[in-house]
């Protein structure tokens, strides 16, 4: 091409180069019959043509498999976010395949979760409690069970909850001493401080805590004054006042 084309060329600007290219080849190179290219796209011959199959249609599979064990609250990690699984798969095995728009998360004998694209950035919510294997020595039942109690205290619950997990070390205590408050203050009590946690991001039991305390110093704010109307209550005779202290004192400065 750099002979045949830029052979000879006079162009007045380097900006010319390209639509001079695109004529040459529309008007010379590609309607002339050579080695392997014509202007026609099927350069093979017709019974060539005959013996090609159709395309695969199903697309190569680029999903990145990665293989991990769920968490003991059952979450499973990818890059920056979590996901949630059953609660049974805790500490269990799970596949993970990440494509461009969505997660695969799968067993030995089926698919757990598939999100999209427009879940992948964002910390996907922990799924209803399911119904867990319980050990021996009953300490998963009794876990269970403190997180059941947890969350029947509020709406909130839920997020209050993951908001505990991220922050703090041991969960479990913070949500133990916080039932246990509500056993003390009433659940509606619980409740309400709960609701003020989630709005000031203020996830403890700590903070429960001194909420209730406070709001049970609270003093009840006084009502209207209702006046009688009753007369005989409202003819009241007082004596007049003895000034004759006064007097003699003044008497006798």
């Amino acid at each position: 091409m750099s002979k045949n084309f830029l052979n000879g060329l006079d162009l007045l600007s380097f900006s010319a180069v390209n639509p001079a290219a695109e004529v040459w080849l529309a008007t010379i190179a590609n309607v002339r019959i050579h080695g392997k290219r014509t202007s026609d796209p099927w350069t093979g011959s017709k019974d060539e043509q005959a013996l090609l199959q159709p395309l695969n249609p199903m697309p190569y599979d680029i999903g990145r498999i990665q293989s991990q064990r769920a968490s003991k609250q059952f979450r499973v990690a990818l890059d920056t976010n979590h996901y949630s699984v059953p609660a049974e798969l805790a500490s269990q095995r799970v596949t993970l395949k990440a494509y461009p728009d969505r997660v695969c998360i799968t067993t030995r004998t089926s698919s757990l979760r598939a999100m999209s694209a427009a879940t992948i950035g964002v910390r996907i919510s922990r799924t209803p409690i399911i119904r867990r294997r319980c050990s021996p020595n009953g300490a998963t039942r009794g876990s269970s069970a403190l997180l059941v109690q947890f969350l029947s205290l509020s709406r909130d619950a839920q997020a209050y909850l993951e908001g505990i997990e991220q922050r703090r070390v041991n969960p479990r205590h913070h949500l133990r001493k916080i039932v246990a408050l509500s056993e003390i203050y009433g659940v509606d009590a619980v409740d309400r401080a709960i609701q003020d946690g989630m709005a000031f991001a203020a996830y403890s039991c700590e903070y429960v805590a001194n909420i209730l305390e406070m709001r049970a110093r609270e003093t009840p704010e006084p009502g209207a004054l209702h006046l009688t109307r009753r007369q005989d209550l409202l003819d009241i005779e007082i004596a007049a006042p003895d000034l004759s202290p006064y007097e003699r004192h003044g008497d006798g400065g």
